[in-house]
């Protein structure tokens, strides 16, 4: 069989399957892979097809595992952050007329509900140390690899009860799984957590044992609501993207963090 029969048959393998699923989703992206599909058409299917992918750090993680390449990996995330996905933008249409408390004219940020009123996260400082921990630095100077965060106290200023409702408002260009939710733990009288950075995902000890997964829905345009229903007391905070972006040894960034009270 000669190699334009090869391309030919690989693509028709691919409609079918794309076409057994009207809507990509995590699950279909590494049948494809897992049947031999080259990367290219992979990648093809990412940017033709309708999807609707899962895309917290974990579910990365679990998609490298299965074999997906960083191509594949970033097909799906600017897929993701188009906007493009039929599903989507479906949900995000009826949503604000349901939930009518939701005020439409927030900044970018992270607000949570406080005796039925939505209010500012505010922010804290993050000291970022990368120590022997760093895995490498992006041309453009982006962090790439897994970093420490140090927060001062052992206490956010914000406190919240289960279940804690948080609406993140967005930059344009990004999507609520570019955030990520993390456990901070207590250590010599300051927070602290691990996570990675950059879009390396990779197993290394510990790198990904603070951050939490967690579903959004759309509920205005950039925007969406999180409800966290069962998580133990304790410090916690959403990191949001682009929060570390020196090549230094040292830098700083902000966390929108809460204390889930008993």
């Amino acid at each position: 069989m000669g190699d334009s029969m090869k391309i030919a048959v690989l693509l028709l393998a691919a409609m079918v399957l794309a076409g057994a699923q009207e809507v990509l989703t995590n699950d279909s992206i590494v049948k494809m892979v897992k049947s031999g599909l080259g990367e290219g058409v992979v990648v093809s299917m990412v940017q033709t097809q309708p999807g609707k992918y899962s895309l917290t750090a974990d579910d990365l993680v679990k998609l490298k595992q299965a074999g997906v390449s960083d191509k594949v990996l970033a097909a799906m995330i600017a897929k993701g952050s188009s906007g493009a996905a039929p599903a989507r933008s479906a949900a995000s249409g009826p949503a604000p007329a349901a939930e009518p408390d939701i005020p439409r004219d927030l900044d970018v940020g992270v607000y949570y509900k406080k005796d039925s009123k939505w209010v500012p996260l505010l922010p804290e400082i993050v000291d970022w140390k990368t120590g022997g921990v760093l895995k490498h630095v992006g041309s453009i100077g982006i962090v790439k690899g897994d970093v420490n965060g140090h927060l001062q106290g052992t206490h956010s200023h914000n406190t919240a009860k289960t279940p804690v409702e948080v609406l993140i408002r967005a930059p344009e260009g990004v999507e609520y799984t570019e955030y990520q939710l993390i456990h901070l733990r207590e250590n010599k009288g300051n927070r602290e957590f691990r996570t990675v950075t950059g879009g390396v995902f990779h197993e290394s000890s510990g790198a990904m044992r603070d951050v939490l997964s967690f579903d959004a829905k759309p509920v205005g345009k950039r925007l969406w609501k999180v409800v966290l229903p069962s998580l133990e007391a304790g410090e916690y905070g959403f990191l949001p993207p682009g929060a570390f972006g020196s090549a230094n040894s040292a830098s700083i960034g902000k966390m929108y963090t809460f204390t889930l009270l008993e």
